[in-house]
């Protein structure tokens, strides 16, 4: 199989688009989308968003050490990608794309209400790499919106359509291939029914 070589890059796609909810010290709120985000650590429970310097949220984010991360659904595309290609410095994204405002409990920052899932975030450093510059933080609190969570207690963010960010592109999830731990239990199973037919015989 012939495969192109490329200078070095960031192919890893697809990524979650998220928008990124801040207030500085003075009470403006904002929202920015952020591709470059997810999970460093379990235990404690911490999270990473990267930020241009540039970015009118970088300094609010950076001044008070808070941030929330909203998760996006498809009925929130929309919005996301105005969040994204649009400065709070000219415009209260908030009011612009009708978006409720709820705060956060361990966070002086808003969150978005019509996000299935909210995590509040505290900044542990910031690593300057380059055109990004790495939020470290340490995950708070999670609010999950209880609609979507099954009779057993289990939440089903797949009922909300969560959207990722690939090549300039979004896209809305596919259909469930498997779930954790699948592969071992499918081997489990042949090697078990393997073993009964041999016993049979």
């Amino acid at each position: 199989m012939a495969k192109e070589i490329w200078k070095a890059g960031n192919m890893i796609y697809p990524l979650p688009a998220v928008m990124v909810s801040c207030r500085d010290k003075a009470g403006n709120d904002n929202i920015i989308t952020v591709a470059w985000t997810g999970t460093i650590c379990t235990n404690p429970a911490m999270a990473y968003i990267s930020v241009r310097p540039e970015r009118y949220s970088y300094n609010m984010i950076k001044e008070t050490g808070e941030f929330v991360i909203n998760l996006t659904t498809k009925d929130l595309v929309y919005a996301t990608d105005y969040c994204g290609v649009t400065s709070g410095r000219d415009v209260d994204k908030f009011e612009k794309m009708k978006l409720t405002k709820e705060m956060g409990v361990h966070v002086n920052v808003p969150m978005i209400a019509e996000s299935p899932v909210n995590i509040e975030c505290k900044v542990e450093r910031i690593d300057e790499l380059g055109s990004h510059h790495m939020f470290i933080a340490k995950v708070l609190a999670v609010h999950a919106d209880s609609k979507y969570m099954s009779e057993t207690g289990k939440f089903d963010l797949s009922k909300a359509e969560p959207i990722v960010y690939s090549h300039g592109e979004y896209y809305s999830m596919g259909e469930k291939l498997g779930t954790f731990g699948y592969s071992i239990k499918k081997n489990k199973n042949v090697v078990s029914k393997k073993l009964r037919l041999e016993k049979r015989k």
